[in-house]
């Protein structure tokens, strides 16, 4: 409750907490909306592919030239400004920046770059969950090693589910189950970038006003990032995932605690301890009242007759059985939370949710038939969607991991909705991401 006031001591005493941001896309863009204003955070640097695309986006939520006209970092960080550049490598190597954000999207660049801000003793915050949900554990480790914080990014669903588990786990209660919102039907597991405003919601004319990349939207259409980002809550907060993934049970905000117990109570879980999506459509397509679609929740259990009694006797919501409640955040704000994380690891040294262990996974799962020679485009594309499974199963069948099932060439022919395996494809070895991800399936 004090990080606003501590950014504000940071901003008096002349001594900002100083970052570098890779990457800035549509996250990225509302962060720098935010940033902008808070004295406590000065942005030394941002590093892209495009930095006449990222200035543009700078100017387009409120920034001038002069802000972001340093002619180099050693500038920008002698006066206050932003210099904007293409050079990630000298970004994460510069000496007056304590924090970098990983903001690229790109799961397998994103690797590199937060490698090798660790090897320059720098703090990630990494927005880039595709890389989070299939080596978020050893990234975790490789900061332990050394002795730098990673961290989820506030703002994103995955941070803010474990803000709530951590909150109920902090009270006492037990979890019963932890996830996010989603507008799913089966049908949309085929959508593609040139299908996904037909059914998202937003037109097509508003969603080139807000410039919005269509294959990043469509990998939460076709349930890739759903998978993705239930996986990152999982190996943050110890929960389980459903064997065959998820399963998207319809409800509303308010019947969390009904949907989100177990099958043999009523509800659609597995067991306690788990995962899952809420889905805001009925499987007729209708929308459910009181949607948390772009929410986040936690179902908490009163396990003795005295705690279900306090629900009573405090007029808590429950389920039918007054066993179990909910507590949920209807939205999320993306990129506009983000400077939480930042004051979060620049003030307190404390992530906002990190992966403790390895218990779920996303294995690429082709999207129709895919035909030997076909080169796989990772999430939200046109040939493989994410499907959400336990770590343990997926590493055991040697499934492709959809964050590294990118520009990579197919063996063998796959069937519509079969898992991807590393056999199938012919892939790079030798990447930082690969061996990675390969060092952590020894780590369980």
């Amino acid at each position: 409750m004090n990080l606003f006031s501590m950014m504000n001591k940071r901003a008096e005493d002349g001594n900002p907490i100083r970052i570098g941001m890779i990457g800035a896309g549509k996250f990225g863009t509302m962060f720098l909306s935010q940033v902008r204003k808070l004295a406590g955070i000065h942005l030394i640097g941002v590093a892209d592919l495009s930095p006449a695309s990222a200035r543009s986006n700078m100017e387009f939520v409120g920034w001038t030239g002069e802000q972001f006209g340093a002619v180099s970092l050693d500038a920008a960080a002698q006066t206050g400004t932003t210099h904007v550049g293409d050079d990630w490598q000298a970004l994460v190597a510069h000496p007056a920046i304590d924090i970098v954000i990983e903001c690229t999207g790109a799961p397998v660049a994103a690797i590199d770059h937060i490698l090798g801000a660790f090897g320059h003793g720098k703090h990630v915050i990494n927005v880039t969950v595709e890389a989070d949900a299939f080596c978020g554990y050893a990234l975790a480790r490789k900061a332990e090693e050394a002795r730098v914080i990673y961290s989820m990014a506030y703002g994103d669903q995955p941070a803010l589910t474990c803000d709530l588990v951590d909150w109920a786990r902090s009270c006492g209660f037990n979890v019963t189950a932890a996830g996010r919102g989603h507008k799913w039907l089966p049908e949309f597991r085929k959508s593609t970038p040139e299908t996904v405003w037909d059914h998202w919601g937003v037109s097509r004319e508003k969603a080139e006003r807000g410039r919005l990349n269509p294959k990043m939207f469509n990998s939460f259409l076709d349930g890739s990032k759903p998978a993705i980002e239930s996986s990152a809550i999982a190996n943050a907060t110890g929960l389980l995932v459903p064997a065959n993934g998820l399963q998207f049970p319809v409800g509303g905000a308010e019947d969390l605690a009904n949907i989100m117990r177990p099958v043999s109570e009523g509800g659609a879980l597995e067991q306690k301890g788990m995962v899952e999506v809420a889905s805001s459509l009925t499987l007729e397509g209708e929308p459910v009242p009181y949607d948390v679609r772009q929410g986040v929740w936690v179902v908490f259990e009163g396990e003795t007759e005295y705690l279900r009694n306090c629900f009573q006797e405090y007029l808590v919501r429950t389920d039918d059985s007054g066993r179990y409640s909910s507590l949920y955040k209807r939205w999320h704000l993306i990129g506009l939370e983000l400077p939480v994380s930042v004051a979060s690891v620049g003030l307190r040294g404390e992530p906002t949710g990190v992966a403790r262990c390895f218990n779920g996974d996303v294995a690429a799962i082709a999207k129709r038939d895919l035909a030997a020679g076909e080169i796989l485009d990772g999430e939200g594309g046109y040939t493989v969607t994410g499907g959400l499974r336990p770590a343990q199963a997926s590493v055991a069948a040697g499934y492709l991991p959809l964050g590294l099932a990118h520009n990579v060439k197919l063996k063998h022919a796959i069937a519509d909705g079969e898992p991807v395996r590393f056999e199938d494809v012919e892939i790079d070895e030798t990447t930082t991401a690969y061996k990675l991800r390969k060092w952590m399936e020894t780590l369980s």
